[in-house]
């Protein structure tokens, strides 16, 4: 592209420098020989006076020697033969150096006009004369070839240099443009391929022309919006992946009550071992740096009625909690509350949060579910009296595992997600069972609640309520 724009200019530039040189060359060779001669005419003009008074050879002479064509022996005088009644009193005479013909004089004498013609060396221009007698003497004023192209090859060599540079500069000028509109083009194909070979972090500098840099621009934006779909992509697998758990949490409890025999050592193998693919598929999921945005869309534009969810979600995990000897209270869930969260989400959150309890605290450990609403927010406490958590702040990080095998890490990150896809929160910090509480604000007017602390202080631990046992992560 960049040397078809080259050839493109130089053509272009040659075709405008010969349409313009060519003309004008002829122009100045033109202008020389019409200054030649009109000199030669001024010289010839200038015996008239002479040729006026007398015919006598002497004084013509030395009229002529004082102009520069006379000196040089460029001038010639043809004075005709003088007749008085009938007979011839003076002969025709011819002074100077002449190179016309009788027949050049001739014609001059018979057209009365300055008449020019080619001789060997240059042209003679021949000019009437009116004498005092009535005849017409002819003045000869020779006229070299080098005086007619005086001055015009050192004008063609300034056109040719003109030109030739014009040439040059505008090929420099066309490389320029070429190498400005070349270049991001380059950039930008070499981007897309390097992004078709899988190399997501490719991005192409926003300049160049304007067309150029908007190529580039929805390039980008193009780019940004690939990796965040495959990020997007990663979470959700990871997302739902995390929510088999659930499922499986039961499936691993009732294994657990199946006694001795082949068949229960089976199952129990058959739940570790979907457990284990789980969490690989878990792991997997979050090889690649995870998309932490708010969640979006028209399910969590629809919103839910928390109580129902909870309730839903309570009477589920109530049952394996009867099973394994804990207390469950449950609070606040007897009216109905709208949440700014979509179902399917606020189920995953409650789930990861209930999940939590079964999976980290021993059996017999009570917990509870309490709903808190006002008119611009909505507060889940979720409380254990298990051993707690040792680092909350690192619990709330998506993809940490603590010092817990089996983790991974992606419960409380769901939580998360959730309570600020609303513009609320999660903080982390002791209950009054003596464990863990876990406070989900959900904002309702679509932004952070007044009582709301700020997003840097999520985590609050009260010092005062620690009690004992060993804390550990989540």
């Amino acid at each position: 592209m960049r040397w078809a724009l080259v050839k493109v200019c130089l053509a272009v530039t040659a075709m405008v420098v010969v349409a313009f040189a060519v003309p004008l060359g002829l122009v100045i060779r033109e202008m020389a020989g019409d200054r030649a001669f009109s000199g030669a005419e001024r010289q010839a003009a200038s015996i008239g006076p002479t040729l006026s008074i007398t015919i006598e050879r002497e004084p013509l002479e030395r009229a002529m020697a004082i102009t520069e064509p006379g000196s040089k022996g460029w001038m010639a005088l043809h004075i005709p033969e003088v007749r008085e009644a009938g007979h011839a009193v003076r002969p025709a005479q011819e002074i100077g150096t002449s190179r016309s013909t009788a027949e050049d004089v001739a014609a001059t004498r018979r057209i009365g006009r300055a008449y020019t013609a080619a001789v060997p060396g240059g042209s003679v221009l021949l000019q009437p004369t009116a004498l005092a007698s009535g005849n017409i003497a002819v003045v000869e004023v020779f006229v070299p070839e080098s005086d007619v192209s005086n001055g015009v090859a050192t004008a063609w060599l300034v056109l040719a240099g003109v030109g030739l540079a014009l040439i040059v500069g505008s090929v420099a000028v066309a490389d320029r443009l070429g190498v400005r509109m070349v270049q991001p083009a380059q950039r930008l194909a070499g981007a897309a391929q390097d992004l078709g070979e899988g190399k997501l972090g490719a991005r192409v500098p926003e300049e160049g022309p304007t067309e150029l840099k908007s190529a580039a621009v929805a390039f980008n934006s193009m780019a940004d919006q690939v990796v965040q779909l495959l990020e997007n992509e990663r979470e959700l697998a990871a997302d739902l992946s995390h929510r088999l758990r659930t499922p499986l949490t039961v499936l691993r409890l009732n294994a657990a009550s199946l006694g001795d025999g082949p068949a229960a050592d089976q199952t129990r193998a058959a739940v570790e071992q979907l457990e284990r693919e789980v969490d690989t598929i878990i792991r997997t999921a979050r090889e690649h740096r995870p998309q932490t945005l708010p969640a979006t869309g028209a399910g969590a534009s629809a919103g839910c009625d928390a109580s129902e969810v909870i309730r839903e979600r309570m009477a589920f995990w109530s049952a394996l909690a009867e099973d394994e000897g804990r207390e469950v209270r449950l609070a606040g869930v007897d009216r109905p509350v709208r949440i700014p969260v979509a179902r399917p989400d606020l189920t995953a959150a409650l789930d990861a949060l209930l999940g939590n309890i079964f999976r980290h605290t021993p059996e017999g450990t009570p917990f509870s579910l309490d709903v808190h609403s006002g008119d611009d927010a909505v507060i889940l406490l979720v409380s254990d009296a298990g051993p707690g958590i040792t680092d909350p702040e690192a619990a709330l990080a998506r993809g940490n595992k603590g010092d817990r095998a089996g983790s991974t890490g992606l419960g409380l990150d769901i939580v998360r997600r959730v309570a600020e896809s609303t513009g609320g929160d999660v903080r982390i910090g002791r209950s009054v069972l003596g464990g863990t509480e876990i406070r989900m604000w959900l904002a309702l007017n679509g932004g952070r609640s007044a009582r709301s602390p700020k997003r840097g202080h999520r985590v609050v631990r009260r010092a005062s309520r620690l009690r004992r046992g060993t804390p550990q992560p989540r």
